[in-house]
């Protein structure tokens, strides 16, 4: 019968469970989407999940009426309790462990038998903190109508000193033979185990010792697997008329079959999730790819073990069973190390299981970068079949290829970088090369080669450095904006803008880092030079007023000593930057390559352009020019295709 109190805690357990759900809204285009987001943020997997719908999505018309689906998300209540079950049986087993600490606090134990004609006692001591054997409980036990004799003085030494798990004779008795136990042995027919039984002694009668019963059993063929561990227990707290196991067949121990020992994370659910420094989780760094490099071990075979044969309680030999052994699950770019039993990288990249082969892939392919895929750092080439999302990054040692377009994010590589669409920046996103970049486009965004960088379209209000060449060969190959440095060349269609209002400045002929380490150096010696002016006039105020009064206030001598100590720092920095600066200055004019702008187009006014430090400011519009170096001024020429030099790149970025 359903009751109001019933009701009442049933609606309270319900409640309690309902606390321990965590819930979150997620909100994306498809269902799917939704649901792989809230799987992330509730470190599970999916089809733990249970969800309720707030706002059903609409996939829209040809783009347009498009609506996302927002949906709650918790855990399945059942999952829950599994999981809250598995910590309590975690906790438990750190109380076991306080118990079996108690435990070892044993009280001391006595026991008192009588072996043919003998009175025998055993004494066990007490354990850490147990009470001791009370001397006059023993001897008060031990006393019987029946005793011949009793040695109380040897009762009380050994309840102080124990037996050592012996028994000693201390007395003796009158002895009926006839009153003794009777002990039967029983072996198993498959001589397996044996058992005895043994019925009470009467009054008068002995107890049987330990060595009369494996006497007994020896007799009847037992030559294996005697357990005088239960014998002595038998012995100390008898069991009368029922069965009791006192021989059992060494029972054959099968050897381990072969496995291979992973050196890494098999199961991807179960890599964790980076925390921040104020404890929440970073869903940018989801730490899904595992990096390894050429010659890493990446797992062991564990070798199969050999069984160790049996025997039955009459001395018949049991077979083991060997372990059997399992392929090494060599993959693409793994091998065996010397050892013939060590898998380790033969190429550096990401490593994962390929069906049951370990494989370490070169190329880490994703459909995009966003939340789903977290920060992406790989020791390979990465390939991005979409977009790379705002606030998101790529660092890779090998080569970095994007099929969509890239916001504002940080793509690094040690290879080249090929994006197929183009970059906005936002004036935050930094593209760095150790080769080239190629690129549809460049808006607002710091790009770095050590070689070149070829755009197809344009480059708008960006700063660009490239160690060789810059180039601009396609329809609106149009340089807007910005600040460009290049050792040997830029090429364009058209440099600035015809409305004008836009600064755009081209620079060639140099080094770029070396021309940014001297613009810093100038702008710090400037600075040293500055301190050294307020310095020195410290210095020659305090030694007029000391040649005026002969003396200063001993706060204004340590002053005078401090400004004398700090010139001279301050002339050991502008030494030492002013010898770097003339050293980058002498490198920078034995550079053999003079450098040149090339534009196919025009150039319009409020452009400059610098050919080895040298400038050539645009005030009118000029067409199919190239600007070149000429006993140290910038000079003019006719522009020259048939001078523009070749190019390779990837498919679809041709320089021509």
């Amino acid at each position: 019968m359903v009751t109001l109190e019933k009701l009442r805690i049933d609606m309270e357990k319900q409640l309690k469970l309902d606390k321990e759900i965590h819930t979150v809204v997620v909100q994306a285009d498809t269902l799917e989407e939704c649901l792989d987001d809230a799987a992330v943020q509730l470190e599970t997997v999916v089809r733990n999940l249970e969800y309720e719908v707030e706002e059903k999505g609409y996939p829209g018309i040809m783009g347009l009426m498009k609506k996302p689906w927002k949906i709650r998300v918790y855990e399945n209540p059942f999952v829950v309790q599994k999981k809250k079950k598995e910590q309590a049986a975690a906790d438990s087993s750190s109380k076991d462990e306080i118990i079996e600490a108690e435990i070892l606090n044993l009280d001391g134990k006595f026991y008192i038998r009588r072996f043919g004609a003998g009175i025998f006692v055993k004494v066990v001591l007490p354990q850490g903190t147990g009470a001791p054997v009370d001397d006059m409980d023993l001897i008060s036990e031990a006393r019987r109508p029946d005793n011949t004799s009793l040695d109380e003085d040897k009762l009380k030494e050994l309840a102080k000193n124990g037996t050592d798990g012996e028994y000693v004779e201390v007395g003796s008795y009158n002895h009926i033979a006839a009153a003794d136990a009777i002990l039967a042995v029983d072996i198993s027919k498959d001589e397996m185990q044996a058992t005895i039984t043994v019925s009470a002694p009467s009054p008068g009668g002995s107890d049987i010792p330990a060595e009369k019963i494996i006497n007994t059993i020896k007799g009847q063929g037992v030559v294996a697997g005697i357990e005088e561990d239960k014998i002595e227990a038998f012995v100390d707290m008898p069991v009368y008329n029922v069965p009791y196991e006192v021989a059992a067949a060494v029972q054959p121990v099968h050897g381990t079959d072969a496995y291979i020992e992973y050196k890494f994370e098999t199961d991807r659910t179960k890599l964790k999730l980076k925390e921040t420094e104020n404890g929440q989780v970073d869903f940018k760094e989801l730490n899904l790819i595992q990096n390894v490099v050429e010659g890493q071990p990446l797992a062991i075979k564990v070798l199969p073990q050999r069984g160790k044969g049996g025997k039955t309680i009459m001395g018949r030999y049991l077979e083991a069973r060997n372990g059997k052994d399992v392929p090494i699950p060599i993959g693409q770019n793994t091998k065996l190390d010397k050892d013939g039993r060590t898998i380790i990288a033969e190429k550096s990249g990401h490593v994962t299981l390929v069906g049951d082969k370990i494989t370490v892939e070169e190329v880490y392919e994703v459909p995009g970068v966003n939340i789903k895929t977290g920060n992406i750092t790989y020791m390979g080439t990465v390939v991005c079949r979409g977009n790379v999302d705002d606030g998101f990054s790529i660092k890779a040692d090998g080569n970095i290829e994007i099929y969509g377009s890239v916001g504002n994010c940080h793509i690094e590589a040690g290879g080249d970088i090929v994006i197929s669409q183009g970059v906005m920046g936002r004036d935050e996103g930094e593209i760095i090369s150790s080769k080239s970049v190629w690129a549809r486009f460049l808006q607002n965004v710091k790009v770095t080669a050590e070689e070149y960088i070829v755009v197809n379209d344009n480059i708008m209000n960006s700063e660009v450095t490239a160690m060789k060449k810059i180039l601009l060969k396609g329809k609106r190959a149009q340089i807007i904006g910005g600040h460009l440095f290049a050792t040997e060349e830029i090429t364009a269609k058209n440099v600035g803008s015809s409305g004008g209002g836009i600064e755009t400045i081209l620079e060639v002929g140099y080094d770029p880092r070396k021309k940014q380490r001297l613009l810093e150096l100038s702008e710090m010696h400037a600075n040293i030079l500055k301190q050294l002016e307020e310095v020195d006039l410290n210095i020659q105020t305090l030694e007029n007023n000391k040649k005026v009064r002969r003396s200063l206030p001993k706060e204004k001598e340590e002053a005078l000593n401090n400004f004398k100590a700090q010139r001279i720092e301050l002339m050991d920095e502008s030494e030492k930057m002013t010898a770097e600066m003339d050293d980058i200055n002498s490198r920078l004019r034995e550079l053999k390559v003079v450098g040149c702008v090339n534009a196919s187009g025009s150039v319009y006014p409020g452009c400059k352009i610098y050919v080895r430090d040298e400038l050539d400011e645009v005030r009118s519009e000029t067409k199919g020019v190239t600007f070149y170096y000429d006993n140290g001024f910038v000079k003019r020429g006719k522009f020259d295709p048939t001078q523009q030099q070749e190019i390779e790149g990837p498919d679809g970025f041709a320089t021509s």
